[in-house]
């Protein structure tokens, strides 16, 4: 479990730098935007929609190191309608679902992410779209492993305080 553990860690700190770096920059642009447009009456043309794009990836990123810490979205009324020794079961219930769901995502949103590179969509001029919709795939197949680790943390390591 500790190579779990650590490769987990290891994750959520890229995705950590990743997310400060981004939110950084998504603050010094909207703010320059913002300047731009009182100051000299004019914006840069692709600001909002580099913004937007932006939000996608902190979106993402977010809901991977919410899954991590068990903060993502949840329903677990089985969970708490269940005695403390068998809430093993409706959570590995959940936790297979969620390993399910996630992958079929990251398989449906790596055909879309390949369709948009195939077509030459572009978000600006000549930009193409695909690189900024690779988060979708990545962010999807970072829930699905999260949501496995915390599966394994179920069985493997027990004095884990359970999600």
């Amino acid at each position: 479990m500790n190579w779990i553990k650590r490769v987990d860690q290891f994750l959520a700190k890229i995705e950590l730098v990743f997310l400060l770096l981004i939110v950084l920059v998504m603050v010094f642009m909207s703010g320059l935007q913002i300047f731009l447009r009182k100051v000299f009456n004019v914006g840069i043309l692709w600001g909002d929609i580099f913004l937007r794009n932006l939000v996608l990836w902190v979106s993402f990123i977010g809901a991977s190191l919410a899954a991590r810490e068990g903060k993502h979205i949840n329903i677990d009324l089985l969970t708490r309608l269940t005695p403390a020794r068998w809430r093993k079961i409706p959570k590995t219930i959940v936790y297979l679902f969620a390993i399910f769901i996630t992958a079929l995502l990251t398989r449906a949103s790596l055909t879309f992410v390949l369709d948009e590179r195939e077509f030459g969509t572009t978000i600006f001029s000549d930009i193409p779209a695909w690189p900024f919709q690779t988060i979708i795939p990545i962010g999807f197949a970072l829930m699905a492993l999260r949501f496995f680790f915390n599966l394994l943390s179920l069985y493997i390591d027990p004095q884990e305080p359970e999600q």
